[in-house]
């Protein structure tokens, strides 16, 4: 199960949404046919995708 939360810049989470991070963390990762697990190459273009989405938010 997948929940979103938009949190503003500024805006600090509440304990609900703390307490369900943590809780979160002590799950697997469980990849399937529409979230396949990345392969190495795949990892490093997405690494670098992010890297530079970074840099051109910043300037």
């Amino acid at each position: 199960m997948i929940k979103t939360f938009i949190i503003e810049n500024g805006q600090k989470p509440t304990e609900e949404q703390l307490k369900e991070v943590e809780e979160a963390k002590k799950h697997p990762v469980v990849f399937d046919e529409d979230c396949q697990e990345l392969s190495p190459m795949m990892m490093k273009a997405f690494k670098s995708a992010v890297v530079q989405r970074n840099r051109k938010k910043n300037a």
